[in-house]
């Protein structure tokens, strides 16, 4: 199969989940309300932002399947629910239920590690289908090496359910912790047996922010089960990841495609060229557009294919981490 392993969904009611004020009058997501058209109360717009993520991945027969994340609030030290800096959540039951309602949708759970519960709500997602865990610990505000993660490490192991982990800036989300923006907080999942995909390559998002993207090359060099997702590198904050991850074959051989949908697809005129930089901006379905930049840019059928050798999915689909027939543990 050919996977996009990192595609957003909202949503804003109870059961599905949250946005708050603060991020829906943010650029990023007014910018996105006028480039989809979108209006009306919560539900509606819920229910339009359905029909437009079902619309654009039919469109792109260039992928067999898309991976949806959920979006786990932010929790207290204690493990209970932080309401107030909680400004994104989007609830493990509606992906799960988007993702039985049409079959190139696949369920990406999250779970925050704090969370009491967290080890047995990675069982739960995993017998309803979830192929991966997201986490953006700089924006749910934790930090991925602290023993509080560990039970949760544990449990992913077990089920071999991989971590898809933000890694470097993040600009479209209101921020908690810079700090914890490394994947070398990652090595303790690592080390314990889970595979780790870094989403973005530990790569910048603002100007004059670190990147950490050599500690990336490092980590996929150093760690078997070790991977970097190509989400937003089709922006120009993180056009600077292809000079490194596209120069080195064992680099490419440990990446996963991604495009954070629905976040903008830029294409570099500097790589590609500007007239055909031109061509891609024309196509308005930005998950189609992702696949073709970086089809020209010589990322081929093997990167395209990796996710499905990654991901815990479900029996009789293409993968190396299929899950048996009650759908609780690996193979």
């Amino acid at each position: 199969m050919r996977i996009d392993c990192h595609v957003h969904i909202s949503a804003n009611t109870p059961g599905r989940g949250k946005m708050s004020s603060r991020l829906q009058r943010s650029l990023p997501f007014r910018y996105m309300r006028w480039h989809f058209g979108l209006r009306g109360d919560d539900r509606e717009t819920e229910q339009a932002i359905e029909r437009i993520l079902i619309r654009t991945v039919e469109e792109t027969t260039e992928l067999d399947g898309v991976v949806l994340l959920a979006f786990d609030a932010v929790h207290t030290d204690t493990g209970k629910i932080d309401d107030a800096n909680t400004h994104f959540y989007v609830t493990n039951d509606y992906v799960a239920e988007l993702a039985t309602s049409h079959p190139k949708l696949l369920f990406g759970a999250s779970i925050h590690p704090y969370r009491k519960d967290a080890p047995a709500e990675v069982e739960r997602c995993v017998k309803t289908g979830a192929v991966l865990c997201k986490w953006l610990p700089i924006v749910q505000g934790f930090n991925p090496a602290d023993a509080r993660c560990l039970p949760l490490y544990e449990a992913l192991a077990h089920f071999g359910l991989p971590l898809l982990s933000h890694t470097g800036g993040e600009q479209c989300l209101p921020n908690i912790d810079k700090t914890v923006a490394s994947p070398v907080l990652l090595e303790p999942a690592l080390k314990r047996g889970v595979k780790v995909i870094a989403a973005h390559c530990g790569t910048r998002a603002k100007p004059f922010e670190p990147t950490y993207i050599a500690d990336f090359v490092r980590m996929t060099r150093e760690y078997e089960h070790f991977y970097g997702d190509t989400s937003a590198l089709n922006l120009p904050m993180r056009w600077h990841a292809f000079d490194y991850v596209l120069s080195d074959p064992e680099i490419r051989a440990k990446l996963v495609h991604g495009s954070d949908w629905p976040v903008i697809v830029l294409p570099s005129p500097t790589r590609i060229g500007w007239r055909k930089a031109y061509g891609f901006l024309r196509d308005r379905n930005w998950l189609r557009r992702d696949v073709a930049i970086k089809r020209s840019m010589g990322f081929d059928d093997d990167y395209f294919r990796r996710a499905a050798k990654v991901l815990l999915l479900p029996s009789g689909k293409a993968g190396s981490g299929t899950r048996d027939s009650r759908g609780d543990t690996p193979r």
